[in-house]
């Protein structure tokens, strides 16, 4: 079957087609790792993904979203990433960790507390105080939000850095593929969209300028990312707006990672709130299971990178028709696999890889397989 087919990128070998996408859980200190995530993302590789990400995980402590998010910058922060790295090997998984920084979207509250700009009122309430934020320029995310300091070359200089630093430590801890998050309006989508860049050097105006900080942040990172290792990018292939980012753009895009040593593009799209100005058009997603599949596959097509497809997947029958077509190298889902961390291993069987729970673990099919032994003897279920 397709979707438990292996596949390999470099030195890496993804037991399946199936990847866990990142999820933030928001309930890190300080950036560092806890039993939450360790229990959180390993129960995935129990589940029988073949890769999985960390949430989105800061390269900066001033590139947070919010107060709880994941981070790995400072040399503190890899032992619990570590932990986690392994016990997703030992399970077969491939480790990933997703690299970030968001710029004009930080200091942020958490979902469940307003996803609204952090203010004096988080002091009193949580102790959480605000912090300044930085883009590719002073264009605030929304209204009422707060307007970003625009990046110097020093900013920019030190955020490459910070990304090639934070490479290094998630080779330290283990990980065997690293994703740089340039979607859904954080700073690398910030700086190639149009939207939200409105400099006038080196790295604005034209495609080609607005794309330089995508590739530098390759380069910084392929510095200390090991030859064997994956990197991939997740970017968004349209911003959904007239006068935005478009998919030919994210093949030009895409054509510049490969060159600078990415393997893989998860095409994603949207997110990069244009809904407050005047001056873009938002368009609307033609919302349907898999709706992103195509413009994975046009990336792919045009390119031959590696394309990750992500978004509204549930179906196995989808799934694994987008493989066996080539339509995509891999699978992201997120939220249906909170909803069945074992969505996996119940593909498996549905598509009749898997009659016999051979795919769980032992001390999980043992159980199953006796039971289902016992109901189709006495003809139940």
């Amino acid at each position: 079957m397709p979707l438990f087919t292996p596949f390999t990128l470099r030195d890496v070998t993804f037991p399946n087609r199936i990847a866990v996408s990142p999820m933030s859980q928001y309930l890190s200190k300080d950036g560092y790792a806890n039993d939450w995530h360790l229990v959180h993302l390993g129960r995935f590789a129990l589940g029988g993904a073949g890769l999985v990400f960390t949430e989105a995980t800061a390269v900066e402590d001033r590139g947070r979203r919010t107060h709880g998010d994941l981070g790995l910058w400072e040399n503190g922060q890899i032992e619990g990433m570590a932990r986690i790295a392994r016990f997703l090997k030992e399970q077969g998984a491939v480790p990933g960790v997703q690299l970030g920084h968001a710029g004009r979207k930080a200091s942020e509250r958490r979902p469940w507390h307003g996803e609204t700009p952090v203010t004096e009122e988080d002091v009193a309430l949580r102790g959480e105080a605000p912090w300044e934020t930085i883009g590719p320029s002073a264009v605030p995310y929304g209204e009422n939000w707060h307007t970003p300091t625009e990046m110097t070359q020093s900013d920019i200089d030190d955020v490459l850095a910070a990304f090639r630093d934070s490479a290094r430590r998630a080779d330290q801890a283990g990980y065997e593929v690293i994703e740089v998050y340039a979607a859904h309006g954080f700073l690398g989508h910030q700086f190639y969209s149009p939207v939200t860049n409105k400099r006038t050097d080196a790295y604005g105006g034209e495609r080609e300028n607005r794309m330089r900080f995508a590739l530098e942040t390759a380069r910084a990172i392929r510095e200390t990312w090991p030859e064997g290792k994956v990197l991939s990018f997740r970017i968004s292939t349209t911003d959904w707006v007239d006068g935005g980012w478009e998919v030919e753009d994210s093949i030009a895009l895409a054509k510049g990672l490969k060159e600078n040593g990415v393997d893989m593009v998860d095409c994603s799209t949207g997110g990069i709130g244009a809904g407050h100005n005047d001056s873009f058009k938002p368009r609307r997603m033609a919302l349907a299971q898999g709706f992103q599949l195509p413009l994975a596959a046009q990336v792919k097509r045009e390119t031959g990178i590696a394309a990750m497809g992500v978004g509204f997947l549930w179906d196995p029958e989808v799934a694994q028709a987008a493989i066996a077509d080539g339509t995509v190298d891999m699978v992201a889902l997120a939220r249906e696999l909170l909803d069945n961390p074992n969505w996996t291993l119940h593909a498996a069987r549905s598509l009749g890889e898997d009659k016999d729970y051979g795919f769980w673990k032992p001390q999980f099919g043992w159980w199953l397989n006796k039971r289902q032994r016992l109901l189709d003897k006495l003809n139940l279920r």
